[in-house]
């Protein structure tokens, strides 16, 4: 029986085309930093750094922990010399680009349908964002107040789309990956969760298929679709 919901956020909950966001997040935090580290320094070492993150198998260290070392030992830096600068971004530009975004009052509604019908929510976002970056999207979102849970990279230590980093969203929710419902617009980092047990709902409003791996979804539609199925009952939502 389900009991936990977990939504993506980025192109599920908040619609959005990822890789126009992400250039212009990279724009803004290389103008930010530049008086630190110049442009063609600092994005190739925000992606290795990132991709190092993704990779690693291990999980005996945070995200953060994983990102953190990495970003310094390539970059020459001691922490205290770039973080700050960082954190500061963060709280004073990110903001800015919810330009970027399209949020939908659909996706509130999609929560409380949800939470209506007896499920805890959580968000599974892929925790590659410090928690404040995370939290400004789920605003962004008009859904913060509504989460029990969401992940964030400084309390997680697996990335999409290692099928550990389900395992670790369904026991910080305290149930069985059995017991959830994977709920998101990408093919390859959403529907893996289905590996593991979970049931999978492919979001197609924003949809992301890179072709390989294949996975198939429980069941799929738009968001507005999505709504009614929770109101209903339909599918993976029967009780």
């Amino acid at each position: 029986m389900l009991k936990v919901l977990c939504f993506d956020l980025d192109g599920t909950l908040l619609p959005m085309d990822s890789k126009v966001f992400i250039r212009s997040y990279m724009k803004e935090l290389a103008l930010y930093m530049e008086e630190i580290l110049p442009q063609d320094k600092l994005v190739p070492l925000i992606w290795d750094a990132t991709e190092t993150m993704i990779g690693d198998p291990d999980g005996s260290c945070t995200n953060e922990q994983v990102f953190t070392e990495r970003f310094l030992s390539q970059a020459g830096l001691k922490k205290e010399e770039i973080w700050p600068i960082f954190d500061k971004f963060y709280s004073e530009r990110f903001p800015r680009l919810k330009q970027q975004v399209q949020p939908s009052p659909r996706s509130r509604k999609v929560l409380e349908t949800a939470l209506d019908r007896g499920y805890r929510v959580a968000v599974a976002t892929n925790p590659v964002f410090p928690g404040v970056a995370i939290r400004e999207r789920m605003r962004w979102a008009q859904v913060e107040d509504l989460v029990e849970w969401v992940s964030v990279y400084e309390e997680t230590h697996f990335c999409k789309p290692n099928p550990d980093y389900y395992r670790e969203v369904a026991a910080a929710m305290g149930v069985s990956p059995e017991e959830c419902a994977m709920i998101g617009n990408d093919v390859q980092e959403d529907l893996v969760a289905g590996t593991i047990g979970m049931k999978t709902y492919l979001v197609t409003d924003c949809l992301i298929d890179r072709g390989e791996p294949t996975y198939q979804p429980d069941q799929k539609g738009t968001m507005e679709e999505l709504l009614t199925e929770i109101q209903e009952g339909k599918g993976i939502f029967a009780s």
